[in-house]
């Protein structure tokens, strides 16, 4: 964490790990976790800094006494859907410097269409459900964390079919911005794709599907919405 200086807050410090790799480069870290039993493991984990204090609180109703250099923030999830880094971040933004920087900086969502058996909203994992790809990624969304995010996403989107076949549903694949130069694809344990079903429609090569794309970030996945609103052929 050599990006780490000065005065750092470490939202959701969980176990404390980004705490332990921020501390010795910073003059100190302030450790927010709001689950007391997690905080009292944060606690033992980190008590050999003697520049880190545990704080255990609802990070979006606490005042800060100063502030940072850099804020750490990593309650991420596929397009910031199920966790509260977006919330989170605005709440809390006011409390950086104008010179300070935000671990990780930002977001990159990409969505395509897909074929697919499934009736509910679930994540890629191992393989599962199994999904064929119809059509070209559309990167329709970049999140920098520095700036106020308005948290309802509302979108029309136009995704392109290059198979012929039956989409069924869109994957949402995120990527994860460290830093400007540094870009973290999705893992079994961060931002597994997003798969949500859409009404079954036949599609061919070059058609463009005009999908209405709805979702709150910190709203939970009972906030997703997808519909087909217009497939047309290439203009």
């Amino acid at each position: 964490m050599k990006k780490a200086k000065g005065t750092v807050y470490d939202l959701g410090t969980g176990s404390g790990i980004l705490s332990a790799w921020a501390a010795p480069n910073s003059n100190f870290v302030y450790a927010i976790e709001i689950n007391k039993s997690i905080a009292k493991i944060a606690r033992s984990n980190l008590k050999d800094f003697d520049n880190v204090e545990i704080i255990i609180a609802d990070v979006t109703k606490y005042s800060f006494s100063k502030k940072a250099d850099v804020i750490i923030c990593e309650m991420l999830d596929t397009a910031l859907i199920d966790e509260e880094q977006v919330p989170v971040l605005n709440s809390v933004r006011k409390y950086l410097k104008n010179s300070g920087i935000i671990i990780p900086c930002g977001i990159l969502n990409c969505i395509e269409p897909v074929q697919v058996d499934t009736e509910n909203i679930c994540y890629e994992e191992d393989g599962h459900p199994k999904n064929r790809v119809l059509g070209d990624p559309n990167f329709y969304s970049r999140i920098n964390f520095r700036h106020h995010i308005e948290e309802t996403f509302n979108e029309s989107i136009d995704i392109k079919i290059r198979t012929p076949g039956i989409i069924s549903g869109v994957k949402i694949t995120t990527f994860t911005l460290i830093t400007e130069d540094i870009i973290c694809g999705p893992t079994p344990m961060l931002n597994p794709p997003l798969i949500i079903p859409v009404e079954r429609t036949k599609v061919y090569p070059n058609d463009i599907i005009n999908l209405n794309l709805h979702y709150k970030m910190g709203g939970g996945l009972e906030s997703v919405r997808a519909t087909i609103e217009n497939i047309h052929g290439e203009i």
